[in-house]
């Protein structure tokens, strides 16, 4: 006979009296549990690739790059420095606060939720636990239903690596997340798309609950007219093809000098066919789901654009071919919607003045890519386009360096995580004055005379 399963209540309020007691404040614990993170990883990663194929129809090694191999870099990044993370930071004092000493220290906020999606369920799951167990936090953890095998088998590797009495896997959809927003947790970080994000925004909103999230939109590529065209391919193509394209930092649409175009477009082409593992031409790339795949195959028909390769779908499959529409409308699904899969609108301009005007009327991407040699052209982008990262001369490997904050910026997300950003997300900044009894001059207490004034108008 097994063992109820606690109410969500119930959990959470386990979770609390383990933070109240002291037991996840140590240094020594927090090292601990990241330690057993990175044996989770290395012990359970046939595990995790089979429920990975199970759910996404990924093949092993990319969800070891895609999925455990970043998370195990975040656990040991975190390990590395955490000692350097936590110590106290002095600050000066002004005058008036002589002899004093100020400083700031970081404590835990408490109990906090991660709410993980399916694009790379685990890496987007354990990687923010990564930052709340630095932090010294417990925490709730809510992976996505629509990749069961991988929620079941994260609460699986949780309970068996993890301290039982700090942490908790919940799984469910909409309705478990809202039974834990509702409980006013101390911290919420959602990874996903912006209108489920408003829909967490609501449900914390009641509690004060403050909120990370990590979302999406359409990241714009530049390839300008003096670009490594090959080079430029390739890149393009291979971050393209992760995870099918259901990546929230992939190139979303590509914008190529009209001087270039014509030498560039048979290079992609090239470049995506070789670096596909699916080469049949048929509808051959894996989506998460029937609907996911019936949007995308909608965003197929209407478009205006003209087609190099791929265009079809094949939602019952839950496949859509590997596709490039080159010039689509500019009011189409393809140019208006974050894509989020295995397609890749090109599109045309005469400049790169043209194209930062073009990122400028949409809605601020997580991160925004260009191509050029142009150390000008690098700095004019950088500064000209508001995004959450800008890369020049690749596509997505911003989010393998863990020294760099990850987030977005407007629509695209609010908050940052991986090293000490996700540290400092899950941690409060506690400020400190100490200030001895003595010396207690009579002059700052008032009434205040004609030569007490002045004097602390200079001092203060």
């Amino acid at each position: 006979m097994t063992a109820p399963t606690l109410t969500v209540t119930a959990q959470i309020a386990r979770l609390r009296a383990t933070f109240t007691s002291g037991r996840t404040r140590p240094i020594a614990w927090r090292l601990a549990q990241l330690a057993q993170i990175e044996r989770l990883l290395a012990e359970g990663e046939q595990r995790i690739t089979a429920a990975l194929a199970e759910d996404l129809g990924r093949p092993p090694h990319d969800s070891f790059l895609g999925d455990i191999a970043p998370t195990a870099a975040e656990a040991r990044f975190a390990r590395a420095h955490l000692r350097k993370w936590m110590r106290a930071k002095r600050v000066p004092v002004p005058l008036s606060q002589f002899p004093g000493r100020a400083w700031y220290d970081y404590e835990p906020l408490g109990v906090v939720v991660v709410i993980g999606p399916w694009n790379y369920p685990l890496l987007l799951t354990l990687a923010p636990l990564v930052a709340a167990i630095s932090a010294g936090n417990c925490a709730v953890i809510k992976p996505s239903e629509h990749t069961p095998r991988t929620a079941q088998l994260i609460t699986e590797l949780v309970r068996e690596y993890l301290d039982p009495e700090a942490f908790a896997v919940i799984q469910g959809g909409p309705e478990a997340t809202q039974a834990i927003l509702a409980e006013g947790l101390d911290h919420a970080f959602f990874t996903g798309g912006p209108e489920v994000g408003k829909v967490i925004m609501a449900a914390a909103a009641p509690h004060l609950t403050p909120v990370t999230l990590e979302l999406g939109g359409k990241c714009p590529v530049l390839v300008a007219r003096d670009a490594d065209l090959d080079v430029a391919a390739r890149r393009i193509a291979w971050t393209k093809l992760l995870n099918s394209g259901q990546t929230c930092i992939a190139p979303d649409y590509v914008m190529v000098d009209g001087a270039v175009r014509d030498a560039f477009l048979p290079k992609l082409r090239q470049a995506l066919v070789e670096l596909s593992p699916h080469r049949d031409g048929g509808a051959s790339m894996p989506i998460v789901n029937s609907r996911h795949a019936g949007r995308l195959a909608g965003m197929l028909r209407d478009h205006g654009g003209q087609v190099l390769i791929g265009g079809t779908g094949d939602p019952g499959r839950r496949q859509v071919d590997l596709t490039v529409v080159v010039d689509p409308d500019q009011d189409s699904a393809l140019m208006t919607e974050e894509i989020f899969g295995p397609i890749l609108p090109v599109v045309t301009v005469a400049d790169d003045e043209e194209a930062i005007r073009w990122i400028d009327r949409g809605t601020k991407p997580l991160a925004a890519y260009v191509f050029t040699r142009s150390r000008r052209l690098q700095r004019r982008y950088r500064a000209a386009v508001s995004a959450g990262a800008v890369v020049s001369n690749h596509a997505a490997a911003h989010f393998l360096v863990p020294g760099l904050p990850f987030g977005g910026v407007g629509t695209s997300g609010m908050g940052a995580y991986h090293g000490a950003w996700g540290f400092q997300t899950f941690s409060h900044r506690k400020a400190h004055l100490a200030r001895p009894s003595r010396p207690d001059p009579r002059i700052v207490y008032p009434p205040y005379g004609p030569l007490a004034q002045r004097m602390l108008r200079k001092i203060f």
